[in-house]
C-alpha cells in the first residue's frame, strides 16, 4: 500500500512496487466501458483488464488502447479498476472453486507474487512464451519474475530499479559530490556516511524498522535469494544473506542508517532534510519531489555493492508489476497481439505515459528515447529516466517462489533482533525454521 501511495504522488511529479511498485490502490471497484460481468471477452475485438491505481496502471492501459486502435480502430478495452488485494482474492477464489471463467482476459500482478500465483494456480494462466512478445527487449531480471520452469507467463511493465538518491547540497557541505557515490562498496558508503554525519549532523540513510526492503535490495544486488532453485528455503549457510545482515547492522550501529517507525516518518526524513539521501526503488523519487523547495538539490546514481561476495553488483530492484493473460480469455491471440504491440513494442506508449503518470519502463529500447533522455531540473538537470532504464538492464535475477512474503517477514524479524544484539547465525536459523513451518515442513 505504502509504495503504491508513492506511485499516486507521482502523477503530479516526475517518476516503481512501484511502484507503481507496491501493493496497489484501494477503494471500491469501478469499471469503464459497458462490459457486463467481470471476465472473458464479449466480442472478438474486445478485451477486459483488471488493474489498480487510476493515475498509474489504468491510465497506462487506456493509453495502450489508443496506441493499438491506430491500426485496429474497432478494438475496445474494458478496464476494470480492481485493487491489488481484490485481484489476489478473486484469483484465489476462481482457482480454488474451479470457476476460472470469472477472470478477465488480462490482469496485473505484483512481480513478487507472480511466480507464487502461477505455481499455485497453473490452470489460470496462459503460457505466452511463443506469443510473439520479444522478451529480449526487457531487462532480464524483470522478465525473470514471471518465468516458471522456463516458460514466460507475464509481459513486464513498470520499473522498480533501485536508485541511490542524494542531497547534493548536504554532500557538498561534507566535501563530496554524487559522483563519489557511483560504483562504490557498502564499506565506502559507510565511511563517507560517517564523515557526513560528523560534519553535518545528518545520517545518510533511513529505513522503516521491522521491514526487510533494504535487506532484499542488498541481497538481490549480489544475485542472492532466500530460496534455492527448487524453491526450498536457503538461509542457513547463505553467506550472502549473512553479509547483508552484517552490513545492515553495521550501518545502524554507526549512525549512518536510522530506523523510523512507519512509512510517513520515512518519507518525512527525505522531505524535511533529516537525512542526506535514500536507497530505494525509483518510484521513491515521486515522494522526494513533493519537497518542491529542494528542486535542483537532488541527484541519483547506482547503489553500493557488497564486498567479498562473488558476482555482487551495484544494481537491484524493489517493486514492480507485470501483465498476465488468463486461461479465461476467449481470444488469447488478440490479448497476445495487443500486449506485443503496446507494452512490449511501443516506445510511443512509454513516452506518452511517462510525463503524467511517471510510469518508468523496463522496455529497454526507450533508453534511447528523446523523452527519456531529457534532463530533469529537480535532479540536477540529469537524464534520470534513461539512467534508470540502464540500471534496470543490469539488475541480477532472484528466486521468489510461493513463500517469498513469509520469508521476507521472517528475515525482517531476524534483522530487528540482530540490530538489538542477537547472534546473526541463530536468527538466520530461526528465520529458516519459520519459513519451513509455514511450508508444512
Amino acid at each position: 500500500m505504502k509504495k503504491k501511495i508513492a506511485s499516486l504522488l507521482l502523477a503530479g511529479a516526475m517518476v516503481v512496487s512501484l511502484t507503481a511498485c507496491g501493493t496497489g490502490g484501494s477503494g471500491s471497484t469501478a469499471q469503464t466501458g459497458d462490459k457486463k460481468g467481470d471476465g472473458g471477452a464479449k466480442a472478438t475485438n474486445e478485451l477486459t483488464v483488471w488493474c489498480w491505481d487510476p493515475a498509474f496502471n489504468l491510465y497506462a492501459m487506456k493509453e495502450a488502447e489508443k496506441v493499438y486502435q491506430k491500426d485496429h480502430p474497432d478494438f475496445k478495452l474494458n478496464v476494470v479498476e480492481t485493487p491489488w488485494k481484490d485481484i489476489q482474492t478473486k484469483l484465489t477464489t476462481a482457482a480454488t472453486s474451479g470457476n476460472l471463467e470469472s477472470l478477465p482476459d488480462i490482469m496485473l500482478l505484483q512481480d513478487n507474487a507472480f511466480q507464487k500465483n502461477v505455481i499455485s494456480y497453473p490452470d489460470a494462466f496462459q503460457d505466452i512464451t511463443g506469443s510473439g512478445v520479444d522478451f529480449s527487449k526487457f531487462a532480464k531480471a524483470k522478465t525473470a519474475y514471471s518465468v516458471v520452469e522456463g516458460k514466460n507467463y507475464g509481459v513486464p511493465f513498470d520499473n522498480g530499479s533501485v536508485v541511490g538518491c542524494y542531497r547534493t547540497d548536504i554532500l557538498k557541505e561534507a566535501g563530496y559530490t554524487v559522483d563519489d557515490f557511483k560504483d562504490i562498496t557498502w564499506s565506502q558508503y559507510q565511511e563517507m556516511g560517517e564523515k557526513i554525519l560528523a560534519k553535518t549532523g545528518k545520517p545518510l540513510l533511513s529505513c522503516q524498522a521491522g521491514e526487510s526492503d533494504l535487506i532484499m535490495m542488498m541481497l538481490q544486488s549480489a544475485g542472492g535469494s532466500l530460496f534455492d532453485k527448487d524453491g526450498k528455503p536457503d538461509m542457513v549457510g547463505n553467506a550472502t544473506l549473512k553479509k547483508v545482515m552484517e552490513t545492515y547492522a553495521s550501518l545502524v550501529k554507526s549512525g549512518v542508517l536510522i530506523e523510523v517507525n512507519d512509512w510517513d516518518q520515512y518519507v518525512g526524513t527525505l522531505t524535511n532534510s533529516t537525512v542526506g539521501g535514500t536507497i530505494n526503488g525509483c518510484w521513491i523519487m515521486a515522494s522526494i519531489q513533493t519537497a518542491e523547495d529542494q528542486s535542483g538539490n537532488w541527484a541519483i546514481t547506482n547503489m553500493p555493492k557488497l564486498e567479498g561476495v562473488e558476482g555482487a553488483t551495484n544494481y537491484s530492484n524493489n517493486g514492480g508489476s507485470s501483465w498476465a493473460v488468463t486461461s479465461a480469455s476467449k481470444n488469447p491471440e488478440l490479448a497476445y497481439d495487443f500486449l506485443s504491440k503496446t507494452f512490449a513494442g511501443s516506445t510511443e506508449l512509454y513516452e506518452t505515459i511517462l510525463p503524467k503518470s511517471g510510469a518508468m519502463a523496463t522496455y529497454l529500447p526507450v533508453a534511447e528515447s528523446k523523452v527519456y533522455g531529457e534532463p530533469q531540473k529537480f535532479f540536477g538537470d540529469k537524464p534520470v529516466y534513461s539512467m534508470i532504464t540502464d540500471f534496470a538492464s543490469k539488475v541480477p535475477s532472484n528466486n521468489t517462489g510461493v513463500y517469498y512474503y513469509e520469508a521476507r517477514d521472517a528475515v525482517a524479524t531476524a534483522i530487528t533482533k540482530v540490530v538489538a544484539g542477537s547472534d546473526i547465525d541463530a536468527e538466520i536459523k530461526n528465520a529458516e525454521d519459520t519459513v519451513n513451518f509455514a511450508m508444512g515442513k
